[in-house]
């Protein structure tokens, strides 16, 4: 079951405006979009978007009672502007993004997220993207596999699970999560396969891959600037350092109205602060939530607000 993380805390954040437009840009299971349309009301014009087809057929009937004008969007959030364009939105009010892979898809083991359930290598969130984990694993380099294992999986045996992948695929392909799980368990020392499973960061590193996911984070971001109005909201739940350092750092720069160096005389940069940050600190789940989700441990919310 799906278990929206850091929902009361985004949403109460960002529904401000009763009449306003407000997007949810990874509708997942629905239930920050659900929140949003019982704290906003019918007033508000709330969309959707997401490029799991799947998801969105679970929010649409999920939500199919709602007197909200509801608008769902099949497609990729780093298309945001074309995509609101398409639909007569020059501005928005609020803009939601909950990153990452949902309890919705990790519990679906024909998706091949879940490196404890057995199922094909996929990985995409968009099934219609010929690019799964299963390319990436049996036709990527030895160099290209140990890179982004190590750079989006910051896993420090990446060098010897990208060897060990070579090894095995040149006898046969590794089709499934299992398959590729037991090959990592080999090439890791067993001091490392105590804490925490020894998949776990490969799988993430694949998964960010497959799906383009800090690619997309860094498109996004000034989209969403660019479309919220005056005093309007941008929320973001991260999952990982990678993903929450983007995030910072786009929005410190924003918040500042100089890029020059410091101990230059004249600005010349011409920049200008576009951004407020309302959260100084990321917000992270309370001992409850955590309690109820294990999964929300490393969760963070910041939110800016448009100047």
């Amino acid at each position: 079951m799906h278990v929206p993380v850091l929902l009361e805390e985004a949403v109460s954040m960002l529904a401000l405006q009763p009449d306003g437009v407000y997007v949810d840009c990874t509708v997942g299971g629905g239930g920050h979009l659900a929140c949003l349309v019982q704290k906003l009301g019918e007033k508000a014009t709330i969309i959707g978007i997401d490029k799991d087809a799947k998801a969105l057929e679970e929010a649409r009937k999920k939500l199919a009672d709602v007197s909200s004008k509801l608008i769902l969007i099949h497609g990729d959030f780093r298309r945001l502007q074309v995509i609101l364009k398409m639909h007569g939105i020059s501005e928005i009010h609020g803009i939601v993004l909950d990153l990452g892979v949902s309890s919705f898809q990790l519990d679906d083991a024909s998706r091949g997220f879940s490196y404890q359930e057995e199922g094909p290598l996929d990985m995409r969130m968009n099934t219609d993207q010929q690019l799964s984990a299963w390319h990436l694993v049996n036709e990527w380099s030895e160099e290209r596999l140990a890179l982004i294992i190590r750079e989006l999986g910051e896993e420090r045996y990446a060098r010897r699970i990208a060897r060990e992948i070579v090894r095995e695929r040149q006898l046969r392909p590794i089709n499934t999560t299992f398959e590729l799980v037991e090959v990592i368990k080999r090439a890791v020392p067993a001091q490392a396969k105590k804490d925490k499973h020894p998949a776990r960061r490969t799988f993430q590193a694949l998964r960010i891959a497959v799906n383009e996911e800090l690619e997309a984070l860094e498109e996004v971001l000034p989209q969403a600037v660019e479309v919220l109005a005056s005093e309007g909201r941008i929320a973001v739940i991260t999952f990982h350092s990678l993903e929450d350092r983007i995030v910072k750092t786009f929005f410190k720069r924003e918040s500042l109205g100089c890029l020059c160096p410091p101990d230059q005389p004249v600005c010349t940069c011409n920049h200008r602060a576009r951004l407020k940050i309302v959260t100084k600190r990321p917000i992270t789940p309370t001992e409850a939530e955590l309690a109820r989700n294990p999964r929300s441990r490393s969760a963070k919310l910041r939110i800016a607000e448009k100047i």
